[in-house]
């Protein structure tokens, strides 16, 4: 019996897939592997958030961020399987960077915001692998970035 295929919650709004900041591409396939670039928290081009946990911004709007960023994967991966999502086999790992203050230990917290999107939009398809690190700067002064990497069928 073959695996069902990966659909979308109903109600669940991707964004507009946005333009790469540098020489690179955000999607790449290796035979049965998608990689996707980090993904910041944005809608189309316009970063929404901004700043620093445990300075500038708290945990829910970090996990806010971290949703974003998932919902940003996704968007991404939709569009290099030209609308399809069930090319898709399963996530298999997410890379998060959590940029905050020196001390801060929450970043697994976090990145709880993009794993709980994962596992609610593709059920046991979503459960994945991870790391959450924090560092003290991201590019454009992103929040949070989120890499991934799928397994397709």
């Amino acid at each position: 019996m073959p695996e069902p295929a990966i659909v979308l919650p109903p109600g669940l709004v991707l964004p507009p897939v946005g333009t790469p900041r540098g020489n690179y591409v955000p999607v790449r396939q290796a035979g049965e592997w998608l990689f996707v670039s980090g993904q910041g928290p944005r809608w189309g081009n316009d970063l929404r958030y901004k700043g620093k946990l445990g300075q500038d911004l708290d945990i829910q709007a970090g996990q806010d961020a971290a949703r974003l960023c998932a919902l940003n994967i996704l968007a991404h991966v939709r569009a290099f399987l030209d609308g399809d999502l069930g090319p898709v086999r399963q996530l298999v790992r997410i890379a998060g960077v959590v940029q905050c203050v020196d001390g801060f230990e929450q970043q697994a917290t976090v990145l709880n915001g993009a794993s709980d999107l994962f596992v609610m939009a593709l059920g046991e398809a979503g459960r994945h692998v991870r790391i959450a690190i924090g560092t003290s700067s991201l590019p454009s002064g992103m929040a949070v970035e989120v890499e991934a990497m799928f397994q397709l069928r």
